[in-house]
C-alpha cells in the first residue's frame, strides 16, 4: 500500500548596514524544472549507497534454525521462504542489521500465514501487515499494489505522518526510508501484488544545535544519511535545504533519470509547516496513475524537511481499471508538482475522501473545503421570523435586548453546525464539480495558450470538460437536486462564494495558504449594519484568518486568537468572524482622528495547531500579499483574475500573539518586493523604525487622560480612590496603567490568576512587577495585609480571609470582574476576552438600580457590550467606552505609518531607524511629538463628550459612537467636495494637521510629494472633520460647519 487510503483506481540573502535584508525578490515557494542538462540524473540508481550487513549470512543461517525449531513451517519450504524474504523482496539491509532474529522470524511466518490464508479468500489476495513501533524507529511492511490503494488498509503512511513526521523538531525528528519490492509476491491470482516496507529511524544529527540559518549539510545532517548518500543527491539536497531557508513555503523539483521514464519529485518544506503531506502525497500521484519505487524523507537540525520520492508510470501488468484514461508521466509530473503547492496549502482535507475515491479531483476538494468553512461562518441563519421579532421587541428594553441576545447566539449556533453542513456538502459531489467549474472558469488564467496542460476542472482525470453553468442554471440545478430546503441553503452558498470572490491565489503556481478577497457585499444587513468596504478570507492548514476593513485607507493590528481545549476551539470558530468584524468596528470609531478607517486581522489556530502561531501568521502574511503585488516571476508568480481592478494596500500592526512576528512581516513585504515595506507594518523594532506602543505607554495615554479627566471634572484626589483593573502587569495596557496611575489598588486579575487586598495592593512591588512585565503569580505575598489573598488558576479549595472557599481558581480568575460584592470606584479594563461583561452578567455589578463601580474607562477592546454600557450608564456609573479611551495606539501608529511615507529609503534610515542601540535624535523627539498628540488628541475627546452629556443628557457610550460617526462621514464627505483643489487651504490645513517636526526636516513641499495623494487627502478629511465634530459636537446646527470654515479662511486670508 502506497497511499494513505485509496487512489483514483480505488477498490472501495545578505543585509544591510542595518540588518535589512538586501536579496532581490524571492517567492515563497520555488518550483524547478530548468534546462533538462541540469536535472537529469545520469545513473539510475537510488542516489544512496546500499547498506552493507556482514553478518546477514550468519543471520540467515540463525534465523532458519529457529524457524526449525518453532515447526510451524514445513521443514522442505524453510530455506526457500527464508531466502524469498532475505534475496528477493528488496527489503534494505538496514533492517537486518537492526532487527532480532526473532523478530526477523516472526515476520516471515507471518508472511507464510498471509499467503496460506489467501488461497482461502475468494479473491487470493494476499494481505500482510507487519508493524513494529518504538520511540527510536519503527517498521511497517503491508502488501501493495502499484496504483492500487485500499481504504480499509492498515493507514501506515498516517500512522508515520501523526507519530513519526508531523511532529519532528530539530531536537527530535525521524527520517524515513520506503521501499516496494522488486518482484511480486508468490504465484496467486493477483500477481502484481508487491510489499511495501517502511522504516524510520530517530536522527542523530552531527550538530543538533545548529545556527537556524545553517545550510551547511556535513554541520545540520543526520549521521547516518551522510554515511549513505551518494554526492550528487547529497549535492541536490544541498540546494534545496539552501532554497528552503531563503523561501516562506516548499521547494519543489524534478529530476530526470537518464535512460528511464522515472521522474524523481524532491520537495523541501520546513518542519511543521505542512503536517499530513507524506501520506497525501500518495493520493496525489496516484490520481495521475503514478506509483512510486522509493520514497526517502529527510530532516536536517536547521528545522527544514526534504522529500525526495521516485515516480514510476504504472507497470504494463497493472490491475488498475481503465489505465489509459492517466496521461503520460512526462506530462502528468508537471501537473503533479503543480498540485503540490496546493496539497501544502491543505495536505489533509475536509473531502479527502472523494479525492482518493476519484470522485473529486483535489482542486475540487480542497474548494468545497474552503466552501464549507465560507459557509459555516456566513449563512444566514436568523431568518425573516428573527427579523420580525426583533422590530416588535424594544432594543432599549434590557430584558428584551437579553432575550433576543440569547436567540441569535442560539440560532446560530444550532441550526446549521459545522458537521451538518459537512454532510450536506458530502452527498452532493455532482453539484460540487459543476460549481467548481465555474469558479475556476471565473479565476484560472491559461498562462501557456492552447498548450496549457492544466485543465482546471478535472486535471486530467475525467474524459469531457463539463459546460459551465451560469449562476442562474447553477440554483436550478440545486433546486432540482437537493432533498429539501436546508440542502438547498446549503449548496446555494457556493453560488454565493464565487459571485463574491474578486481575485484568489487558488491558481498561481505557488502559494503557502489560499487567499480570497472578497466583495463583502453578501453580508447579512441585519447581523452586520455597518457596511465592509474590503475582506480577505484565508485558509491554511493550520488556520483560517480574516481581514476586514472599513475604508480602502485603513489600518488595524493582526492577532491570533488561541484555545484552550476543543470546547473553547469551537466557541471561538463559531464567534471568529463577528469578533473580528466587531473589533474592526471599533477601530474604525477610534480611528476618528487619523487618516485611516477601521481595520483588523484574525488569524484562528486549529484545535489541534496550538502551537503553530508564528507559522500561520506567516502563512496568512504571505497569501495575502499574492493578492496586493503583481506577479514577477512567470511559473512561480502567475497573473490572477483581478476583478477588484483596483490597487490596495494594507496598514497593519500588532495584536494578540502577534506583536515578535511583525519584524518578520515587515522584511517579508520588502524581500517579496512591496514598495511600501516600511508602512506596512506598525509596532516593528526600533531598528526597523517602529515606535513600540509598550517601550513609550502610547495607548496608556491615552485612557490616563480619561481615568484623570473624570477626576479632574469630580474634584477627585486619585490616591483616595480604590481601583480594581482587568490585565496585569505583564501586559502593555496593564504595565503601563500602573507605572502612570497613583490610585489605592485593591484588586488585579490577569492571566494567572487574581490579586486582592482590601487595604491597598502594595504600590513598590506592583511598579516592580509592571517593570518587570511579569504576572501577578510573582507578586511577594508577604507584602500583602492581613485581608489580602492571592488566587492562582491552577489553585482548588483555597479558603479566603473572609472564609469564603474558592472551589476553581479558574472559574474565580474569569468571574472576579462580576463578583457583586466588589468594592471600588474606579475600574479599568486592560485585558481579558472580548463581551467579559454582557447583558447576561452586568446585573452582578448593579445594586438597587445603581452600579456598584462608579467611573468605569474601558482599555480593552470589546469588555463590555454595548448593551451592558447603556445599562451601567442608565445606573449611574460615569463610563467612557474603548472606542474613545483606547485610541492612543492607533494614533501613535498612523504617525509611524506617516514618518514611512515621508521619508526616502536612505532618511528614514537616517532618522528612525536605531542602530547598535544609538537612538538618532529625530526618533527622540518624534515619539515626544506622537505622545503629545495621543494626549491632545484624547483631552479633545473627552471634554467634547463630558461636554454634548451635560447638554444633552444623552449616555456617553451612545455620545462616543455619535461623535465617531460624526466625524468619519464628515471626513468621508469632506474627501468629495472641492475643499481639496482649494491649494491655499489645502496647505494650510495639511501644514496644520502634519507634525512640525517632519516638516521642519523634510519640508512641506517634499513632504506633500513623497505621501500618496489619496492618504493626504484622508489627512485633510479627518482633520477638518475632528476638530469640527469636537468643537461644535456631533448635531451641529446647519450653519456651524460654515461658520467653522468662515474661520479657517478668514485665518487663511490674514496670513497672506
Amino acid at each position: 500500500m502506497t497511499g494513505p487510503a485509496t487512489s483514483a483506481a480505488s477498490l472501495d540573502a545578505p543585509s544591510d548596514a542595518n540588518g535589512i535584508p538586501k536579496t532581490p525578490s524571492p517567492q515563497p515557494t520555488h518550483i524547478g524544472w530548468t534546462p533538462v542538462e541540469q536535472k537529469v540524473v545520469k545513473e539510475a540508481t537510488s542516489g544512496y549507497i546500499d547498506t552493507k550487513f556482514e553478518g546477514k549470512e550468519k543471520q540467515m543461517e540463525e534465523v532458519m534454525d529457529l524457524m526449525e525449531e518453532k515447526g510451524f513451517i514445513p521443514p522442505e519450504f524453510i530455506e526457500s521462504e527464508v531466502k524469498w524474504f532475505y534475496t528477493q523482496l528488496g527489503i534494505d539491509e538496514m533492517y537486518f542489521k537492526c532487527e532480532s532474529v526473532d523478530t526477523i522470524v516472526n515476520n516471515i511466518l507471518s508472511l507464510y500465514a498471509g499467503k496460506v490464508a489467501a488461497y482461502s479468500r475468494d479473491d487470493q489476495r494476499l494481505e500482510i501487515r507487519l508493524d513494529r513501533e518504538a520511540d527510536d524507529h519503527a517498521v511497517y511492511i503491508d502488501t501493495s499494489t502499484p496504483g492500487i490503494s485500499y481504504i480499509s488498509g492498515p493507514r501506515y503512511e498516517q500512522r508515520i505522518d501523526e507519530r513519526y513526521l508531523n511532529p519532528s523538531t530539530p531536537r527530535k525528528a525521524y527520517r524515513v526510508e520506503t521501499f516496494r519490492s522488486s518482484t511480486s509476491l508468490a504465484s496467486l491470482a493477483d500477481s502484481n501484488q508487491h510489499l511495501r516496507c517502511y522504516f524510520v529511524y530517530r536522527c542523530d544529527f552531527v550538530n543538533p544545535n545548529p545556527d537556524p540559518n545553517e545550510t551547511d549539510l556535513a554541520v545540520i545532517s543526520d549521521k547516518a544519511f551522510l554515511e549513505k548518500v551518494t554526492p550528487y543527491t547529497k549535492n541536490m539536497y544541498q540546494n534545496v535545504v539552501k532554497a528552503v531557508i531563503e523561501r516562506t513555503g516548499p521547494v519543489i523539483e524534478m529530476l530526470e533519470v537518464h535512460g528511464t521514464r522515472e521522474k524523481r519529485l524532491v520537495i523541501g518544506f520546513k518542519q511543521g509547516s505542512a503536517m499530513g503531506l507524506f501520506s497525501a502525497l500518495s493520493d496525489l500521484y496516484h490520481y495521475y496513475g503514478c506509483t512510486s519505487a522509493r520514497k526517502y524523507v529527510e530532516q536536517f537540525s536547521n528545522g527544514v524537511t526534504v522529500m525526495s520520492i521516485y515516480l514510476r508510470p504504472l507497470p504494463t501488468n497493472t490491475k488498475v481499471p481503465n489505465p489509459n484514461k492517466f496521461p503520460p508521466i512526462e506530462a502528468s509530473i508537471h501537473q503533479i508538482m503543480k498540485e503540490v503547492s496546493l496539497l501544502y496549502c491543505i495536505p489533509q482535507n475536509r473531502f479527502q475522501h472523494h479525492f482518493i475515491r476519484g470522485a473529486l479531483s483535489l482542486q475540487e476538494t480542497i474548494y468545497a473545503h474552503c466552501v464549507c468553512m465560507f459557509i459555516g461562518h456566513f449563512l444566514n441563519r436568523l431568518g425573516s421570523e428573527y427579523n420580525a421579532l426583533a422590530a416588535m421587541l424594544d432594543s432599549n428594553n434590557p430584558l428584551h435586548a437579553e432575550t433576543l441576545a440569547k436567540l441569535k447566539r442560539r440560532l446560530r449556533q444550532e441550526t446549521f453546525t459545522r458537521d451538518y453542513i459537512f454532510d450536506i456538502i458530502n452527498e452532493h459531489p455532482e453539484l460540487v464539480r459543476s460549481l467548481y467549474l465555474a469558479f475556476a472558469n471565473a479565476h484560472y488564467v491559461q498562462t501557456r495558450g492552447e498548450h496549457d496542460d492544466f485543465i482546471p476542472t478535472l486535471s486530467y482525470q475525467r474524459l469531457q470538460v463539463d459546460r459551465v453553468l451560469t449562476a442562474e442554471e447553477l440554483y436550478q440545478k440545486i433546486s432540482r437536486t437537493v432533498a429539501n430546503e436546508n440542502e438547498q441553503k446549503v449548496m446555494e452558498q457556493f453560488v454565493i462564494f464565487n459571485e463574491n470572490i474578486l481575485k484568489t491565489n487558488f491558481f498561481t503556481p505557488t502559494k503557502v495558504a489560499l487567499s480570497f478577497r472578497m466583495d463583502p457585499k453578501f453580508l447579512s444587513e441585519v447581523e452586520y449594519p455597518q457596511p465592509l468596504y474590503g475582506m480577505f478570507m484565508v485558509v491554511g492548514s493550520e488556520f483560517r484568518g480574516f481581514h476586514l476593513r472599513f475604508r480602502d485607507i485603513a489600518r488595524g493590528g493582526i492577532r491570533i486568537v488561541k484555545s484552550r481545549n476543543k470546547e473553547a476551539y469551537s466557541i471561538n470558530a463559531r464567534s471568529v468572524f463577528d469578533e473580528n468584524y466587531n473589533l474592526a468596528n471599533t477601530q474604525q470609531r477610534k480611528n476618528k482622528d487619523i487618516p485611516e478607517g477601521g481595520s483588523k486581522g484574525v488569524i484562528l489556530l486549529d484545535a489541534e495547531h496550538q502551537d503553530k502561531a508564528t507559522v500561520a501568521f506567516q502563512k496568512y502574511i504571505d497569501s495575502i500579499l499574492d493578492l496586493l503585488l503583481p506577479p514577477t516571476s512567470p511559473g512561480i508568480k502567475d497573473p490572477i483574475v483581478d476583478l477588484h481592478k483596483q490597487p490596495e494596500i494594507l496598514f497593519m500592526g500588532p495584536d494578540e500573539n502577534t506583536a515578535g512576528l511583525v519584524d518578520w512581516a515587515t522584511e517579508h513585504a520588502r524581500i517579496r518586493g512591496a514598495p511600501w515595506w516600511k508602512s506596512f507594518f506598525t509596532g516593528k523594532s526600533p531598528r526597523l523604525g517602529g515606535i513600540p506602543h509598550d517601550t513609550y505607554g502610547m495607548t496608556s495615554l491615552s485612557v490616563r487622560q480619561y481615568v484623570e479627566g473624570i477626576y479632574r471634572k469630580l474634584g477627585i484626589d486619585p490616591s483616595t480612590v480604590r481601583k480594581v483593573q482587568t490585565g496585569g502587569p505583564d501586559g502593555d495596557l496593564g504595565s503601563n496603567e500602573i507605572l502612570l496611575s497613583n490610585e489605592k489598588y485593591v484588586a488585579i486579575v490577569d492571566g494567572s490568576g487574581v490579586l486582592v487586598d482590601p487595604n491597598g495592593i502594595n504600590h513598590e512591588e506592583l511598579l516592580s512587577l509592571a517593570k518587570r512585565r511579569v504576572m501577578i503569580s510573582e507578586f511577594d505575598v508577604t507584602k500583602l495585609s492581613k485581608d489580602g489573598y492571592r488566587v492562582l488558576v491552577e489553585d482548588n479549595n483555597v479558603t479566603l480571609p473572609n472564609g469564603e472557599v474558592v472551589a476553581n481558581g479558574t472559574i474565580f480568575r474569569n468571574t472576579y470582574h462580576i463578583r457583586s460584592d466588589l468594592q471600588c470606584e474606579t475600574m479599568v479594563p486592560c485585558g481579558g476576552r472580548p463581551e467579559a461583561i454582557d447583558l447576561s452578567n452586568v446585573h452582578n455589578l448593579i445594586k438597587d438600580g445603581k452600579s456598584i463601580v462608579p467611573y468605569i474607562v474601558e482599555g480593552a477592546n470589546l469588555f463590555i457590550t454595548q448593551d451592558a454600557k447603556l445599562r451601567l450608564e442608565k445606573a449611574g456609573a460615569i463610563l467612557y467606552k474603548d472606542a474613545s479611551a483606547n485610541k492612543g495606539g492607533v494614533t501613535s501608529s498612523s504617525m509611524e505609518v506617516l514618518a514611512s511615507l515621508a521619508f526616502d529609503d536612505e532618511g528614514f534610515v537616517e532618522n528612525m531607524c536605531i542602530k547598535d542601540g544609538k537612538i538618532p535624535q529625530f526618533y527622540q523627539d518624534y515619539v515626544k511629538t506622537v505622545q503629545k498628540t495621543i494626549q491632545n488628541n484624547a483631552r479633545l475627546e473627552f471634554e467634547a463628550i463630558w461636554r454634548e452629556h451635560e447638554i444633552t443628557g444623552k449616555l456617553r457610550s451612545i455620545l462616543s459612537d455619535e461623535l465617531s460617526l460624526a466625524i468619519t462621514k464628515l471626513d468621508e464627505d469632506l474627501q468629495k467636495t472641492d475643499l481639496w483643489n482649494n491649494i491655499k487651504l489645502r496647505n494650510s490645513v495639511l501644514a496644520e494637521a502634519l507634525p512640525n517636526l517632519l516638516i521642519e526636516k523634510i519640508g512641506l513641499e517634499t513632504l506633500l510629494k513623497r505621501v500618496p495623494e489619496n492618504y493626504l487627502k484622508s489627512i485633510f478629511g479627518s482633520y477638518l472633520a475632528s476638530r469640527f465634530v469636537y468643537e461644535y459636537g456631533p448635531n451641529p446646527s446647519q450653519f456651524a460647519f460654515f461658520d467653522f470654515m468662515s474661520k479657517k479662511l478668514k485665518a487663511l486670508e490674514s496670513q497672506a
